[in-house]
C-alpha cells in the first residue's frame, strides 16, 4: 500500500509566509502522531540573507526541527530545497545542523534542470540524508516523459531515494497521471510519488489514479492548505484509507486539527475558484493568480482576461496614448485613497481644494470618489482592477473633460477595462520608475502621475492605515504603501496627510487647520 506524506507546513506556508503559531503546529503534530501519516515535510531549508521576512518553516532552524521531532517522534521528517536557490556548496552548511532530526531532503526542480538537481542530490547523500526528487510541471512531461527519464535513469536510480511527479498547475487529468506514473514505475527502481494541486478539482481523482497505477507515496495537506488552489486534503485521503483499506484513523484527532486550520482558512481563503480553474486548465503559473486574487482589487473578469492573454501569448488587449504630464500646470494635488477618512472628512477636504489655485484631485482608488463627484476641478482616476467598474457606478456623466483616466504602462498583465464613455480620456503612464516594486499599485500610479506633472504641493486623504486586527491582505497593503511612500520620499518629495493616518511615510497636517472661514 502507498505511504502518505503530509506537507502542510511547507506548502501551506505560501499563504501565511510560513508563520504558523506554535499552538496550531503543536495541535497539528499531536494529531499527526496519532494518524497513519508516514512522513511530515516540515518546511524549507534556505540560505540566509533574503531581504524580506519569512517565518520559521521557511528556514527550519535546528531548534525548530528538534521541537517538531519531540512532538511527532514516530514520524520521519523531511525538509525541502528549492533547487534554483541552493548550490551544492551550500548543502553541508544547510544540512549538518539537521542530522538526527530530518531524514529526507526533497528537491523541487524543473524537468529541464534535472542535471543540476542530481548534482545537489549527490551532496545531500554524502551528508547522510535520503533524497526525494520532486519534478515540477508534470504537464510538460505528458508527451515526453520517456525521453526525459531515459536520459537520467541511471543517475536517478543511483543518487535518489524517492521520485515524485508534481502537478504544479493543477491541470492534468487522471488518465495522464496514470500513464506518467506507470512510465516512471517501469523506468525507475525507486519509489514513485505524486503531489497534486486542485485547480480544476481533480486532485483526489488524480491521486486515486496515481495509486491505482502503483504510486508509492501521496502528498497531502490539512484542509488542502497549499500554494494557489491548494492540495489534496489529508483528511480526505485518510477517510479513503479508513473506508477502503480499513486503516486505523483517529477521527477525533483528525477533526481537532482540521478545525484549527479551517479557522486559518477563513483568513487566507485557500482553495480553488474560477481564476485558479482557468490557470490550471491552461497550465499557467499560480503565483500571479495568488497575488491577483488575495492582495489586489481585481475583478474576476479582469483576472480571467489576464489569464486569457497569457494563454494566447498576448501582452495586453489594448494600447493607449501615453500620459503627457508636461501638458498640465497644477501647483497642488490631493490624492484620495480608499480609507473611511476620505468620506468622514470630505466636506473639509473639498473646502480645502476649492480654496486652492491650480489644483487637481487624483483618485488612487475610485472607492470614495462619489464623495467628490460634485467638485469642479480636474479629477484623475487610476484604473487598476475594479476601478473602471467603480467609476461607471459613481459618475452618471463620464463624458467630462475634467475627468482623466490613468492606467499602468503597457504591457499590463491583467488586460484593460475602461468604460467606453471615457476611452478618449484614458492614458497609460510611459513608465513607473520611482519605485522598483508594486509598479501597478493604485498608490504607485497616483504618485508617478504627480511626478510626471511636476506638482509641487501634494496632499493625501483617506490613507488611514489599519489600527488593529490586521488580516494578511491588510498587512500586505499597508507594507506596500509604506514602501511606495518611502521611495517617493527618496525623490525629494513630501506627502502631507489632511486626514488621520497611521502611515509613517505621510506627514500629518489637519485639514481643519488649513481651511479658511
Amino acid at each position: 500500500m502507498f505511504k502518505l506524506l503530509d506537507c502542510t507546513l511547507r506548502d501551506g506556508g505560501y499563504y501565511n509566509n510560513w508563520d504558523f503559531s506554535d499552538q496550531l503546529v503543536a495541535n497539528y503534530l499531536s494529531a499527526i502522531e496519532k494518524l497513519p501519516v508516514d512522513y511530515v515535510e516540515v518546511g524549507y531549508r534556505n540560505n540566509a540573507g533574503r531581504k524580506q521576512y519569512e517565518g520559521k518553516y521557511f528556514y527550519c532552524p535546528a531548534f525548530v526541527l528538534e521541537w517538531v521531532k519531540k512532538q511527532a517522534p514516530s514520524k520521519e521528517l523531511a525538509v525541502m530545497f528549492n533547487e534554483k536557490e541552493v548550490r551544492p556548496a551550500d548543502v553541508k552548511g544547510l544540512l549538518n545542523p539537521c542530522k538526527g532530526l530530518a531524514a529526507i531532503v526533497r528537491i523541487a526542480t524543473a524537468p529541464n534542470r534535472i542535471t543540476q538537481a542530481l548534482a545537489l542530490s549527490e551532496e545531500i547523500r554524502a551528508c547522510g540524508f535520503e533524497v526525494g526528487l520532486n519534478i515540477m510541471y508534470m504537464n510538460t512531461l505528458v508527451d515526453k516523459a520517456g525521453e526525459v527519464l531515459v536520459a537520467h535513469t541511471a543517475q536517478i536510480n543511483k543518487v535518489v531515494n524517492y521520485f515524485s511527479l508534481v502537478d504544479s498547475y493543477g491541470g492534468v487529468y487522471p488518465a495522464e497521471v496514470s500513464r506518467l506514473v506507470k512510465q516512471c514505475k517501469e523506468t525507475l527502481t525507486i519509489p514513485v510519488g505524486f503531489h497534486g494541486h486542485n485547480n480544476i478539482e481533480l486532485v483526489f481523482a488524480n491521486s486515486l489514479a496515481a495509486i491505482d497505477a502503483g504510486c508509492d507515496i501521496i502528498d497531502a495537506t490539512i484542509t488542502g492548505m497549499g500554494r494557489g488552489a491548494g492540495n489534496l486534503k489529508t483528511e480526505l485521503i485518510l477517510t479513503y484509507l479508513a473506508t477502503r483499506y480499513k486503516a486505523d484513523v483517529d477521527f477525533n484527532a483528525l477533526a481537532n486539527v482540521v478545525a484549527g486550520f479551517e479557522e486559518l482558512q477563513k483568513e487566507y481563503g485557500w482553495g480553488t475558484n474560477l481564476p485558479y480553474m482557468v490557470s490550471g486548465a491552461n497550465s499557467l503559473p499560480q503565483k500571479d493568480v495568488m497575488d491577483w486574487v488575495s492582495k489586489r482589487a481585481y475583478s474576476i473578469n479582469s483576472i480571467i482576461r489576464g489569464l486569457d492573454n497569457q494563454s494566447k501569448g498576448q501582452e495586453d488587449n489594448l494600447k493607449l496614448p501615453k500620459f503627457n504630464g508636461s501638458q498640465y500646470q497644477f501647483e497642488h494635488a490631493v490624492i484620495i485613497g480608499g480609507g473611511p477618512n476620505a468620506v468622514e472628512h470630505a466636506a473639509a477636504v473639498k473646502k480645502f481644494i476649492e480654496q486652492q489655485t491650480n489644483v487637481c484631485i487624483i483618485h488612487a482608488s475610485s472607492k470614495n470618489s462619489w464623495a467628490y463627484a460634485g467638485i469642479d476641478v480636474p479629477q484623475f482616476f487610476c484604473l487598476v482592477g475594479n476601478e473602471g467598474h467603480r467609476l461607471e457606478k459613481t459618475f452618471t456623466d463620464l463624458e467630462n473633460d475634467n475627468l482623466i483616466c490613468i492606467l499602468p504602462p503597457f504591457p499590463r498583465k491583467m488586460g484593460t477595462y475602461i468604460p467606453e464613455q471615457v476611452m478618449d480620456q484614458a492614458y497609460e503612464l510611459p513608465v513607473v520608475d520611482f519605485t522598483n516594486r508594486y509598479p501597478d499599485s493604485h498608490t504607485a500610479l497616483a504618485l508617478q502621475a504627480v511626478l510626471d506633472m511636476k506638482i509641487g504641493y501634494i496632499y493625501t486623504a483617506g490613507y488611514d492605515g489599519y489600527s488593529k486586527g490586521l488580516n494578511s491582505n491588510e498587512q500586505a497593503l499597508f507594507n506596500e504603501n509604506e514602501y511606495t511612500f518611502a521611495k517617493f520620499f527618496d525623490k525629494g518629495k513630501e506627502l502631507h496627510s489632511l486626514t488621520p493616518t497611521l502611515y509613517t511615510g505621510l506627514q500629518p497636517v489637519s485639514v481643519y487647520s488649513l481651511v479658511e472661514g
